[in-house]
């Protein structure tokens, strides 16, 4: 599919026509804030950006920011100390100042290539700096502190000034050491404070959850267990991100948490498309209520786990007030979390496990008897989702239409009980919500194995908002894959197998997207 072709405009309510995105943001580029969003007189109008995404994705891209030569420590099984590195903030902005802490054992000179990442032509990314190579030297390891806290205070190898043309977006440093080549990422986002249609929310607090650097230290150790899921568990984002710890070997995980897994085809696949999108941080949402009234849609991906309060009413607040909201995600908003600021006083850099969003399930504590230990105090995820996390929390099954007459249907062709092989894994959302309007779009039973079921039930949903809006979930975390394969993408494949790329999926997405931006 061509640049032109893709970013054509589907109507949601299925009068498709041929008008493209650009021509339909032109049309609409008259329309005031105050219409736009009446109230809201702390968020800024449009700034003569929304074509932004369609112009950034048309400068030259490059594949150079994919890892070529990675490698593991078999003793650690997850860290790469030849070289490595963390970023002082998850999000920054324009002006702001990032810093980049880098470790090379033994020591070495290495370099920083810094790449927005997005579609630009099939490529994936596009250079935006490079630095000249920095002398390396042995960062000290953090000793275990309390409640298992590994806690990095490495010094800074550069700063940058944010530039201003810098698009909001996800962005990567390939750091490669000079004496055998070896490489990881830092993972940092450009966030903004303009209008957009879409917010895309980044996942990282789910990232840093199943961080286990430098060996077994993630929210899921407690020295006893590695899958413990109980209190008095510390986290820090001032580490590098280890090599993913689940399902499949994914080299580019190294440095880069969980994006390249489960979020970059999605956003790959919308900037092909065209869409006016802006990016932030799970921490944005924690601390920022007010930057989410500035978008029509605001969108999940992937694997979505971890919450604060915070999070939660923010979200739930601004779904109140008219936002929509797509979660294209699984095990959303399942555990929640308590943020703190780190032994030199950044806020929110210290993270741990405090609650579930849900009661008490019997089912669940037989597989994690340490969920006991929690209050279960929290609002039901589901009064926020549609439905929620629910025993027996993993499995995999086809996609399975259950309401064919619904709009996301529309120019699917697809019929009741029709599926998407493989599309839901590996965690998906059941029990869904008695919030009134809410329909079951699709569900169907989850296995272990391909023919053998595990008793789970995943409902995919949709409700409405008090203001015309809608929340969709897609009850699963690998609903991207459907979407597109970028470069260096590795496909999932445990209790089912999703088949990549679907016309299908993708048309839902446009039909799901399009509403999102009304």
């Amino acid at each position: 599919m061509n640049r032109k072709s893709s970013a054509k405009k589907r109507n949601p309510d299925r009068n498709s026509g041929d008008l493209s995105r650009r021509d339909l943001l032109k049309g609409i580029a008259g329309i005031g804030a105050a219409a736009a969003l009446s109230g809201c007189s702390t968020v800024p109008a449009f700034t003569g950006r929304k074509d932004a995404v369609v112009r950034e994705n048309e400068r030259p891209g490059t594949t150079d920011w994919v890892l070529k030569n990675t490698r593991i420590d078999p003793a650690t099984k997850y860290r790469c100390p030849w070289i490595e590195g963390y970023c002082s903030h998850t999000s920054v902005r324009a002006g702001e100042t990032l810093e980049i802490f880098v470790s090379t054992n033994p020591a070495s000179a290495f370099t920083i290539d810094l790449y927005r990442l997005g579609y630009y032509g099939g490529t994936g990314g596009r250079l935006v700096r490079s630095f000249e190579p920095f002398p390396g030297r042995v960062q000290p390891e953090p000793a275990v502190g309390e409640r298992r806290l590994r806690e990095c205070q490495w010094e800074p190898c550069v700063s940058i000034k944010v530039p201003e043309d810098w698009l909001s977006g996800v962005y990567v440093g390939k750091l490669t050491e000079s004496r055998e080549g070896l490489q990881s990422y830092v993972i940092f986002i450009v966030r903004d404070a303009r209008r957009a249609e879409l917010i895309f929310q980044c996942s990282d607090t789910t990232w840093q959850a199943y961080n286990r650097w430098p060996s077994q230290f993630s929210l899921y150790d407690d020295g006893k267990s590695q899958w413990y899921w109980g209190p008095g568990v510390d986290i820090s984002f001032d580490r590098p991100y280890g090599k993913y710890c689940q399902i499949m070997d994914a080299p580019l995980s190294i440095g880069s948490g969980e994006f390249f897994l489960w979020e970059f085809p999605f956003v790959y696949w919308m900037e092909e498309q065209g869409y006016d999108v802006t990016y932030i941080s799970n921490l944005d949402t924690h601390t920022d209520a007010e930057g989410l009234a500035r978008a029509k849609g605001f969108i999940s991906i992937g694997h979505d786990e971890y919450y604060s309060i915070e999070m939660f009413n923010h979200l739930k607040g601004a779904i109140a007030t008219g936002l929509n909201v797509g979660f294209f995600s699984g095990n959303t908003c399942c555990g929640r979390i308590d943020l703190r600021s780190s032994s030199r006083g950044v806020p929110n850099r210290i993270l741990t496990r405090t609650d579930f969003y849900g009661p008490l399930d019997e089912a669940e504590t037989k597989r994690f008897p340490a969920m006991a230990l929690l209050p279960h105090q929290s609002p039901n995820a589901n009064e926020l989702i549609g439905a929620r996390s629910i025993a027996p929390v993993t499995g995999g099954a086809d996609w399975i239409c259950h309401l064919p007459e619904h709009w996301i249907f529309a120019n699917t062709g697809m019929k009741k009980g029709d599926g998407i092989p493989g599309l839901v894994g590996w965690e998906w959302h059941g029990d869904p919500a008695g919030i009134p309007g809410l329909q079951i779009v699709a569900t169907g039973p989850t296995q272990d194995k391909p023919g053998s079921l595990n008793g789970g039930v995943y409902t995919a949903t949709t409700y409405p908002g008090p203001r015309g809006n809608v929340v969709f979930n897609a009850s699963t975390c690998w609903w991207a894959d459907a979407l597109s394969a970028p470069p260096g993408y590795v496909r999932p494949s445990v209790y089912t197998s999703p088949m990549g790329p679907d016309k299908r999926a993708q048309q839902i997405t446009r039909n799901i997207l399009d509403r999102l931006c009304s």
